[in-house]
């Protein structure tokens, strides 16, 4: 029996990859590499080039391998993006989750965890945020997820498959032990900062929106260490083997900071002042992202490790420091 790890050359799914070996479970993973890196995964997990839309490999890759989990990162991420390239995201996110859920039905896979995204809740009316809350995505990439969401609840309540949806926060942070982390272009505040703070990029750092109506001006996000996201994943798992019926959890820390209090925690762990610039809103960003976990603490028994955002910043940092010991292999 294996773990199927759609994604796993990619950040969230490299995480996945690890926590799976540490827990000593038998894993395999597929990426078609449009933004992950074969040296991401571990070596000795088989790791799969393909995409996940295909659905005549998946078969055989479920069938050789004896697939009877699956866990899906593989998507598409950037909430500017999908608003210029609104299909491409339907594509790639809803599309081929429904090709990927179709090759799972069809080869007997009964369990099936998919990473979502707070997205999903649009301009929440409240925070901290709930899972009851509704539903109301304002981006093409909340709602290719939302789409995604609902064809898994349809395709499990016919089908003799079980699923764990979580509903990620803001994810950031590297594994402590800089065996991963998130490569590429930095298009999230904590890699950016980090590079800056490093002055491997040499911009100021840009604010976008200094006039929210928050206690500092600028957004508030939950920002979660993507190890504790990885140990969720286990946990969701554990549930599903164990007969846990179908449920869709938030994952965060269920605290927000807003751009300026991460600045000032890139002060504390470096001992610099960083330069920043306030920068119009960009589109799509709510003022406040921020978690009720009481559920998936309670469900899953989820207890994080690094809910702290100083450690979050340490481990982005320290990552930043090796990617810069390897640039070629980037």
């Amino acid at each position: 029996m294996s773990v199927l790890v759609t994604g796993g050359a990619g950040y969230i799914g490299a995480h996945m990859l690890l926590a799976l070996q540490d827990a000593g479970e038998k894993a395999v993973a597929l990426d078609d590499f449009s933004s992950g890196a074969r040296w991401l995964a571990p070596e000795d997990i088989p790791l799969i080039e393909a995409d996940v839309g295909d659905q005549e490999n998946l078969a055989q890759i479920i069938n050789d391998y004896g697939i009877e989990d699956v866990i899906h990162f593989a998507g598409s991420i950037l909430v500017p993006e999908s608003i210029r390239h609104p299909l491409d995201y339907y594509s790639n996110n809803t599309g081929n989750t429904l090709k990927l859920l179709r090759a799972c039905v069809s080869a007997g896979v009964k369990r099936f965890i998919f990473s979502s995204t707070a997205a999903v809740y649009g301009k929440p009316e409240r925070v901290p945020i709930s899972e009851q809350a509704p539903v109301r995505s304002i981006t093409p990439y909340g709602a290719s997820m939302a789409m995604s969401e609902r064809i898994l609840e349809d395709v499990a309540a016919a089908h003799d498959l079980s699923f764990v949806t979580l509903r990620y926060f803001n994810v950031a942070g590297a594994d402590p032990s800089c065996r991963a982390g998130e490569i590429g272009k930095p298009t999230h505040l904590i890699k950016a900062a980090a590079q800056i703070a490093l002055g491997y990029r040499k911009e100021k750092l840009q604010i976008y929106g200094g006039d929210y109506q928050t206690p500092d001006g600028s957004a508030i996000r939950d920002y979660v260490h993507v190890s504790d996201l990885a140990q969720a994943h286990l946990e969701a798992l554990e549930r599903l083997r164990t007969g846990g019926g179908s449920i869709t959890l938030n994952c965060g820390y269920g605290r927000g900071y807003s751009v300026y209090e991460v600045v000032e925690a890139f002060r504390r762990v470096t001992g610099e002042a960083m330069d920043y610039d306030v920068a119009p809103r960009r589109a799509g960003d709510p003022a406040q992202l921020i978690a009720d976990n009481a559920a998936i603490r309670t469900v899953l028994d989820w207890r994080p490790r690094y809910d702290d955002i100083d450690f979050i910043v340490e481990t982005a940092i320290a990552w930043e420091r090796f990617l810069e010991t390897r640039k070629e292999k980037v």
